[in-house]
């Protein structure tokens, strides 16, 4: 098997090929470091690699399972693996070592998967780009000039250039969705309390934090979310179980559904035309495939959501940074912090318990108000970002400029996933469209509480109708 055959194949093609015998997971494990050696240095997705695992994958005790053998990374930030780094994209965190295995690298490794490496991660996570002093840009390979979106950029752009089929990634915001759309691949970020945050916290930032992956195809997806969305002993509570395998919603009926789409945002920003026209062909797509359609967006206050989000966001990181600091005995300044992730720090400063607590009643209310637009419709289908992605250097954490214009640049271009974390709704990007210039365009679907089914059988017709398999970028490891 050489790269381009390799990458060719979905996680659950290449542990078909293992069960199979037609490849080992020694064979595999080095097409990933052929890979990486040959790609990475172009996109800078890959922090570290473990050179060790790759040269022993041979003695892998592979279970039975249908991911046994495939080959993953893990995000510098988030579930962790025992002795090993995670530096969160910060020079706060440099030098840190997991202690614990978190409950989700349990599940990645009882399904069978395969950790050899980290992927980078703006700093602690807090862009919609993966840009860090730390680590590097991190570049789109589409378009070696452009983001690979945030936070699970280096995730994102892993699995576009072929050099795994799945990473894992997570999303307090849209860091799954936007770099799956800005990097042409599948991103699902599953219901509140879907994938467990233990044993080391009940919620991450408030529950805005859901972890999952980033994937090539919609049956990897499926699959791992069956190996990764089971409860954990002493989670805060458990939410609805699937009656049957995610798996088995892969081409199963979806029926007359009731959708509604928007081409325009709810946050009032401008979103590309581009963008526009191919939700909107998108939209009569569906009217094509039986389901009855209609423009309609959840109708809700603006101001008083986006100050709250403020505030569980700031108050979250300012934690987080003195928990560090503590940790690894150094100072909260500019020697470890980068211009916008220090003045968001010295605003947590400012937030009082008063304010959490009025912070979280706010979202219950937005969360009430979009829930009665989901008990009229069962999915709402919009763009998943409002621009193309932007150049590198346009909305990273290190830059001298007032958190004010960061964070207009920012919304300006992520307008449409932040809803589904402040709601806990699951919703999915899908790499449907492509602008002139040959740029993934994502196309999202959000849906009601507990209905990732759905979704994963919708996202399974499109990609039977509008299949991205073939759909290589400029830099892959099956590329010239």
């Amino acid at each position: 098997m050489n790269l381009a055959e390799y990458a060719g194949y979905d996680g659950l093609g290449l542990a078909e090929q293992i069960r199979k015998k037609e490849v080992t997971a020694q064979e595999v494990a080095e097409l990933v470091l052929k890979g990486y050696q040959k790609i990475n240095p172009s996109i800078n997705a890959i922090v570290e690699i473990y050179a060790d695992r790759v040269k022993n994958a041979n003695q892998l005790l592979l279970p039975d399972r249908p991911l046994g053998g495939v080959p993953i990374f893990l995000k510098d930030l988030g579930a962790a693996e025992a002795g090993k780094l995670q530096e969160r994209g910060s020079r706060l965190a440099k030098g840190m070592i997991a202690a614990a295995d978190a409950y989700l690298t349990r599940c990645f490794k009882e399904a069978g998967t395969f950790i050899l490496g980290r992927t980078a991660t703006p700093e602690l996570g807090f862009a919609a780009t993966t840009e860090s002093i730390l680590t590097g840009a991190t570049r789109n390979p589409w378009d070696l000039n452009r983001i690979a979106g945030g936070s699970s950029g280096g995730s994102a752009a892993a699995v576009a250039a072929g050099i795994v089929p799945v990473a894992h990634a997570s999303d307090g915001g849209g860091s799954i969705r936007i770099p799956a759309a800005c990097c042409g691949v599948v991103g699902l970020k599953p219901s509140r309390g879907r994938v467990s945050c233990g044993p080391d916290t009940d919620e991450r930032l408030f529950g805005l934090v859901q972890e999952f992956v980033v994937s090539r195809s919609v049956r990897d997806t499926a699959a791992l979310l069956d190996a990764a969305g089971k409860p954990a002993p002493g989670d805060p509570y458990v939410i609805i179980q699937p009656q049957r395998p995610f798996l088995e919603a892969v081409g199963a009926p979806t029926g007359k559904l009731h959708i509604a789409y928007t081409a325009d945002s709810w946050t009032e920003v401008a979103v590309n035309p581009e963008i526009s026209a191919n939700v909107k062909k998108i939209a009569r797509m569906c009217e094509d495939m039986g389901h009855f359609v209609e423009t309609a967006k959840p109708q809700f206050d603006l101001g008083p959501y986006f100050s709250a989000l403020g505030v569980l966001w700031n108050s979250s990181l300012g934690y987080v940074c003195d928990q560090l600091a503590l940790q690894m005995n150094r100072p909260v300044g500019t020697r470890y912090l980068e211009p916008v992730t220090l003045e968001l720090y010295n605003n947590s400063k400012k937030i009082s318990v008063a304010d959490v607590i009025c912070a979280r009643a706010t979202l219950n209310v937005t969360r009430r108000k979009v829930g009665g637009f989901f008990e009229k419709y069962d999915l709402l289908l919009s763009p998943t970002t409002a621009q193309l992605p932007v150049s590198i250097g346009t909305i990273d954490q290190n830059q001298a400029i007032s958190l004010e214009k960061w964070y207009q640049g920012t919304s300006e271009f992520n307008a449409f996933t932040n809803l589904f974390n402040a709601t806990g709704l699951p919703a999915i990007s899908l790499p449907l469209c492509q602008s002139s210039a040959g740029l993934p365009i994502g196309i999202q679907f959000a849906a009601g509480f507990g209905k990732e089914d759905l979704l994963i059988r919708v996202a399974g017709d499109f990609e039977e109708a509008l299949p991205w398999v073939d759909r290589l970028p400029p830099v892959h490891v099956g590329q010239p």
